[in-house]
């Protein structure tokens, strides 16, 4: 069960400099590092964010100032304030409800997937978007994330199998080989807990929240937790997706995206089992089961 913390003195001194007088919810996600309150105003209400570290503020403020902007109000929020010393963001609120919380037909959820794929192409935008660095930093995303399974596995420890450990380490190698990968600016953590629906709009318009993981990257990134979650036995649901994205994966990306998986399961298992996190466990296991790898 979830503790209500309260917010702090200096986060709410900040917060009411920019809005004025406010009332305070904790709405932070069930995990440590997650700290966010809804603030509600005379006028409105704002959301208070502290980052969990330096790289995930200035990834988010950067998102939040040159992404943002460009895509379809009410979308995506909008930095209302931004305080480096605390970390610190004010966001303006996404309509719609999580779609966690809706209860939807399969022709619903294909919709939504679709309007997921189509809202994701316009936050990538297109190669010219990113700078020389930019590119740069979405290669060395790639071979960072291949260096990192030894890292994952020491983690893990005895809590993966030796059969886990293999596959782990083929599709690490694996991925060092996959070639160049088209790169954007991804949104870094892409699953439907970050989703919102608005149904009270005749498009039913999508929008999505936590940009804190932002970044060049290779854009098949941003599908490895759908991979390994809701389109698990649901290919009409990953079809909708890249259908609303405008384009198939290449031979490469479908090659990187099983690679990604193998190692995101790793460091969900790394991470799931000492924080007795059962449901990203559980993904973990389940995504190795699918990808494992023969013995020679």
């Amino acid at each position: 069960m979830s503790v209500t913390t309260p917010i702090p003195p200096a986060l709410r001194e900040w917060a009411q400099a920019i809005v004025g007088p406010l009332s305070e919810r904790d709405v932070s996600h069930d995990r440590p590092n997650s700290r966010v309150w809804e603030l509600t105003y005379d006028t409105g209400r704002v959301f208070a964010k502290l980052s969990p570290n330096p790289t995930s503020f200035a990834r988010e403020t950067r998102a939040l100032r040159e992404v943002a902007p460009g895509l379809e109000p009410g979308t995506v929020p909008l930095l209302r304030g931004a305080d480096a010393h605390q970390q610190a963001l004010l966001l303006s609120p996404v309509p719609g409800r999580l779609v966690k919380s809706l209860s939807l037909t399969p022709g619903g959820e294909r919709a939504l997937h679709r309007h997921a794929g189509s809202w994701l192409r316009h936050f990538h935008g297109g190669p010219g978007d990113l700078s020389v660095q930019d590119r740069k930093d979405a290669a060395a995303e790639i071979t960072r994330a291949a260096a990192g399974a030894d890292k994952h596995l020491e983690r893990a420890g005895n809590l993966m199998s030796s059969e886990e450990q293999r596959t782990v380490r083929r599709y690490a190698a694996e991925l060092g080989h996959v070639g160049p990968l088209p790169s954007a600016y991804v949104h870094g953590d892409f699953p439907p807990r970050n989703w919102l629906l608005d149904t009270d709009r005749a498009s039913n318009a999508f929008g999505a929240v936590d940009l804190e993981r932002a970044r060049p990257h290779a854009v098949i990134a941003d599908a490895v937790l759908l991979a390994c979650g809701p389109w698990v036995g649901r290919p009409d649901l990953e079809q909708a997706f890249w259908d609303g994205y405008g384009r198939d994966l290449s031979a490469a990306e479908e090659r990187a995206l099983r690679c990604l998986s193998a190692l995101d399961a790793a460091s969900a298992i790394a991470w799931g089992v000492p924080n007795a996190d059962r449901e990203i466990v559980s993904r973990g296991r389940a995504a190795l089961a699918r990808l494992e790898v023969p013995p020679a």
